[in-house]
């Protein structure tokens, strides 16, 4: 099935499509104090509620990048709803094919979760830190291992040990860029058991709603895999955590 219905039925109950707060995402917001003429741009933005937050704090100029078509329409009606006059840009594109002009860059840059867009979290930092001037900010969401990953979980989830590092590899991975870690914001616990919960209960409420749907033998079968291997292996196995950086002006 399409992968981007797939995870528009998964992530409907989702305000945000990490395995994080929306408190921890209200005290992320309120650390940069931008001013209104900041620019921001988000690479697999989803929903767009990180960008939707920060014009309302700040009044900034924002991109929200997103490959699907289901998370851009949503975004747009989204600060359509809450910021009519918004200085919002939603764009509909695989994030890796963007690129900055010239001239461009942007006070903030952030990709949050989907590291895999660049190859992983070294690539991403790459990225961001190409996009922003300097004294800006570069803000990912990243996994980690707690602990060694056992090779049932791995085949389950169809991931390698290499994929990720540890909480603090992530974090010397963007002191080697020459960025200054600011904040982190580590997820419990409780977040993740929220993230994977809502994708059960959201994939449950389609099935009754949509029972003639093709597609559904499938994405029941893929989120009973996702939820079996999350119980077994993955809520002890895998942490996740928002990583402020600064680009260190000059």
């Amino acid at each position: 099935m399409d992968m981007w219905k797939y995870f528009d039925i998964t992530h409907r109950e989702h305000v945000v499509c990490n395995p994080t707060s929306e408190e921890k995402l209200a005290r992320l917001v309120e650390l940069f104090r931008l001013s209104a003429d900041a620019s921001v741009i988000d690479i697999a933005c989803g929903k767009g509620e990180f960008l939707i937050r920060l014009i309302e704090a700040y009044g900034v100029r924002v991109l929200g990048i997103d490959i699907s078509p289901f998370f851009i329409a949503d975004a747009k009606r989204r600060v359509k709803e809450r910021v009519p006059n918004a200085k919002a840009t939603f764009t509909q594109m695989d994030g890796a094919d963007f690129r900055t002009g010239e001239s461009e860059s942007f006070d903030l840059a952030a990709c949050i979760g989907a590291s895999w867009i660049f190859g992983g979290h070294a690539g991403t930092l790459d990225a961001l830190v190409g996009m922003v001037e300097p004294g800006g900010w570069v803000i990912v969401g990243e996994p980690y291992w707690l602990q060694e990953p056992p090779e049932g979980y791995l085949h389950s989830v169809g991931s390698a040990r290499e994929d990720f590092g540890t909480h603090v590899s992530n974090v010397e991975a963007g002191e080697q860029r020459g960025l200054e870690l600011v904040h982190t914001f580590v997820s419990s616990k409780d977040d993740w058991d929220r993230y994977e919960g809502l994708q059960w209960h959201a994939t449950a409420a389609y099935a009754r709603a949509h029972p003639d749907d093709p597609d559904l033998v499938d994405v029941g079968e893929r989120v009973a895999s996702g939820k079996a291997a999350y119980l077994r292996w993955g809520r002890d196995t895998v942490g996740w955590a928002i990583y402020v950086f600064r680009h260190r002006a000059g």
